[in-house]
């Protein structure tokens, strides 16, 4: 269900400053295949933090003003939905959290909220370790104790993949990590492609991006669909009255998948269907390993431009945790840890963009808005205005010392902002800090002589073919 919007006065006419004519038109197009993150810092600095940039017949207001981006996402927030690039990624997750809308998606996003709670993680916390763990020992067997080259972002991947399985689902994945992460690329650069396409072919028609779609996403389904089988099977006998059952040996951990199947239509009283349940996994899936790869890779490679404050993050992680693992009551002592991560988001914010679609007319920082324009918020270029950051460009974890409440609103937002902000954004960064620890107690990652970061706007931000870096024990 659509939500209405909010009946607002419009008083100002006046368009959004930016280039005028088809030519224009053309170019932001090609230029917004091959580099959008340059195409909108440059719109925004030459035409203002609300700026309109055509593409084709698409109407598309660039907004980085952090009031107008508040009015967007909270002040006037029932007069947007998810714009319409999003039907690349909806092709792949269905009707999950991040796709769905109005009333469908504040049931969703309620029954999912309880996984999330600060009282389940500590919960977690032995899971991310102990994944953690297992990629260290499987990192000592690959170097047998000398430095080794491997590629930073596959490896991140496999580990964030492995933990979300324990977490979230209670399920060992790492069986299916190869073939899952492969699959997952290819679709979500099908994904990507399909968004930005002017005339996208439907699936039924076999061209070979297409076949490779439908193929990967098969592969993706078997795994979730056989994740659900496993579990209702469990629950089956769980709920049997024989006492050798193997699910009376193995009760469900209560875990998002097990409340998910709880759940209750509140009217008809009927749980989710296979389907439905498959699409908030699969959500789960991308969104809870996906996006914390991304910065966990980003902060490797920060850390190995910036060896001094590598130094001060070893000093902090032995100094609170020796080699013991961490526990949730040292997360708030790991506090450069933290603020590495949040620094390393800011500069490489793995959700690099989000879109909305205006529903009617609205105004936008005194200029007109027509219905149907798609908002965009680049949090790459937000995260770099010098109005909102002194020195933009450089890595200071130092500058969120202090209490995140002082600053300023809607300057920072890796994880969105308004209503819809990340449901898992406690779960991901305590994930990342303790994936960082841990790590730092017994390995660094260096860059290869050479190495140049080329950045890759996707659904989410990546590092072009990966990043190579080698990696060295500990003394």
């Amino acid at each position: 269900m659509t939500p209405k919007s909010t009946a607002l006065a419009i008083r100002s006419t006046k368009p959004p400053p930016g280039p005028t004519g088809m030519w224009a038109s053309l170019e932001n197009i090609r230029r917004g295949w091959r580099d959008p993150l340059s195409l909108l810092t440059e719109t925004t600095r030459k035409y203002g933090k609300v700026a309109m940039a055509r593409f084709g017949p698409m109407r598309y207001v660039v907004v980085e003003d952090p009031v107008a981006i508040k009015h967007v996402l909270l002040d006037n927030v029932k007069n947007y939905v998810k714009s319409r690039n999003y039907s690349g990624i909806k092709l792949l997750l269905g009707n999950g959290l991040l796709t769905s809308e109005g009333d469908f998606w504040r049931r969703q996003r309620k029954l999912s909220q309880p996984a999330f709670h600060r009282d389940r993680m500590n919960g977690f916390v032995e899971s991310m370790a102990l994944a953690t763990d297992a990629a260290i020992v499987r990192w000592n067997e690959m170097g047998k104790g000398r430095s080794f080259e491997v590629d930073v972002h596959e490896e991140m991947t496999r580990l964030t993949f492995h933990i979300v399985g324990l977490t979230l689902l209670s399920q060992d994945l790492l069986g299916d990590a190869e073939v899952t992460g492969k699959a997952l690329t290819v679709a979500m650069y099908f994904a990507n492609e399909y968004a930005e396409s002017l005339v996208a072919l439907p699936l039924w028609v076999p061209t070979p991006k297409n076949r490779s779609f439908v193929k990967a996403r098969a592969a993706l389904d078997q795994m979730v669909f056989r994740i659900i089988a496993e579990r209702r099977a469990r629950r089956v006998a769980e709920e049997s009255d024989d006492p050798k059952s193997p699910g009376n040996k193995a009760k469900s951990k209560g875990d998002l998948l097990d409340m998910l199947m709880e759940a209750r239509d509140e009217e008809t009283g009927e749980g989710m269907s296979d389907r439905q349940l498959r699409d908030e996994v699969m959500t789960l899936i991308l969104a809870g390993h996906e996006t914390t790869a991304n910065a966990l890779t980003f902060t490797f490679y920060l850390l190995s431009k910036h060896p001094e404050i590598l130094r001060k993050l070893q000093n902090e992680v032995r100094e609170v945790l020796g080699d013991r693992s961490p526990q949730l009551s040292d997360l708030p002592k790991l506090s450069l840890t933290k603020r590495v991560l949040e620094e390393s988001m800011r500069l490489y914010p793995p959700a690099w963009m989000f879109e909305r679609q205006a529903l009617e007319d609205d105004e936008i920082n005194g200029f007109h808005v027509p219905k149907g324009s798609v908002i965009g918020v680049c949090t790459y270029v937000l995260h770099r205005d010098p109005d909102n950051f002194e020195n933009p460009e450089g890595f200071d974890p130092d500058r969120f010392l202090g209490d995140p409440k002082d600053r300023a609103k809607y300057t920072y937002l890796p994880f969105g902002g308004g209503t819809r902000v990340c449901i898992g954004n406690a779960f991901a960064m305590m994930e990342a800090q303790i994936v960082l620890a841990k790590i730092v107690q017994s390995y660094r990652f260096d860059l290869l002589p050479n190495t140049k970061l080329e950045l890759d706007p996707v659904i989410t931000l990546r590092p072009r073919g990966g990043l190579k870096m080698k990696l060295s024990p500990r003394a």
